[in-house]
């Protein structure tokens, strides 16, 4: 019986181990420090759910996280803060961020889309053409109200 009881505490032991693990990539936490980064700016109408730690993803990869979400009185638009890893240092200055999500109702995050321009992102840099969230309350309110209006 003592083997028996061992062999179920591993077991359990092993299962909470799984589920930290699982919790911790879910909310996108790390152990780890994060590495070297630069900060670049995106300024959007409507950040709707986007929140710190948000990945920051170009071409599909992540490259960064969001680091703060503010709102800027003199804009009257959010003003997202992006952690982008120091080893992707050739973003071109006119490329564009959007705000898209993860599924139907999953995590908002950042999608990065290259631009043309030789000239390329440093710390502190804007970048000017930004894509606001997508609301899906407002998307149906907005089909239901051309339903209404066309009975």
């Amino acid at each position: 019986t003592r083997t028996l009881e061992l062999t179920v505490g591993v077991f359990i032991l092993i299962g909470v181990l799984a589920l930290l693990v699982l919790a911790l990539r879910v909310s996108g936490l790390t152990l780890s420090a994060p590495g070297n980064t630069y900060t670049v700016v995106a300024y959007f109408d409507n950040a709707a759910g986007l929140t710190p730690r948000a990945r920051v993803t170009l071409a599909g990869v992540t490259v960064g996280q969001v680091s703060r979400v503010t709102y800027d009185r003199d804009r009257f638009a959010s003003r997202v803060e992006l952690a982008i890893n120091s080893e992707v240092n050739n973003v071109p200055s006119d490329s564009s961020a959007s705000i898209l999500t993860a599924g139907l109702l999953g995590e908002k995050y950042i999608g990065l889309s290259i631009g043309g321009e030789e000239d390329v992102l440093r710390d502190g840099d804007e970048i000017y053409d930004t894509q606001s969230a997508l609301v899906l309350e407002e998307m149906i309110g907005r089909f239901l109200m051309n339903t209404v209006s066309s009975d």
